[in-house]
């Protein structure tokens, strides 16, 4: 149903400052700019950085995940250290390094296997939701499958376009929080199936030729985009 994330849009207090963050210390390429938001290439997906000050909002606190080659991770390492105080995590055989944006975003680059050079997409997004099992129930009827459940049964992690981590409120790892309103955009081939797959649960906020965009059960906008 759901095919590809099409872009993660934050909010932030100061554009130019995110900006140079993202652009300088992160080395994203910038698509688009204007006075209102900066949409970077992140892989085949829009990372979008978005001013507070109009609708739909980008996500607060939110902690998401870029794809980094694996033979890049202490290359990475070495250049962020000096400047920022990182943590490190190993899933597998897989490292992942964590800082915060100066917005207090966490952001991740974990080693995938992608081509880069450099951050190569985004593979996971933390949301905070009231209840999981509604909200799990929510994103398995647009296809997403759960494949793994927190001890304390107050998370729960689902892959499908892009893994999302459902969190009830909680500190996570390197005391992350899910987000809150959070834009996400989805590829797919049929934005009307999507819609009739939740349309009783969400909130309608506009409806086209090529997307439907819907607030889910927690307020998170989610756009359904023609392929």
């Amino acid at each position: 149903m759901l095919t590809g994330l099409a872009w993660l849009a934050l909010e932030v207090k100061y554009l130019q400052r995110s900006r140079r963050f993202y652009e300088e210390t992160l080395d994203l390429s910038v698509r688009e700019a204007t006075d209102r938001e900066v949409r970077f290439e992140a892989g085949d997906t829009a990372f979008v950085c978005r001013r507070s000050d109009g609708i739909p909002r980008g996500g607060l606190h939110t902690h998401f995940a870029f794809s980094i080659p694996a033979g890049e991770y202490d290359d990475w390492w070495d250049r962020l250290a000096d400047e920022y105080d990182l943590t490190e995590f190993q899933f597998g055989s897989a490292r992942s390094l964590y800082l915060y944006d100066p917005d207090g975003n966490c952001v991740e680059l974990g080693q995938r296997e992608v081509t880069g050079p450099g951050i190569d997409g985004i593979f996971e997004v933390v949301l905070e939701v009231e209840s999981l099992e509604r909200a799990r129930a929510f994103y398995a009827d647009l296809g997403f499958e759960t494949v793994d459940r927190g001890d304390e049964r107050t998370r729960v992690r689902m892959t499908g376009p892009v893994d999302l981590e459902l969190w009830e409120p909680q500190l996570g790892l390197a005391d992350a929080r899910g987000g809150v309103h959070v834009d996400l955009g989805f590829e797919t081939p049929k934005p009307e199936t999507a819609l009739e797959a939740v349309e009783e649960r969400v909130r309608l906020l506009e409806r086209g030729s090529d997307r439907v965009v819907v607030a889910d059960p927690d307020g998170h906008v989610l756009a359904f985009v023609s392929q």
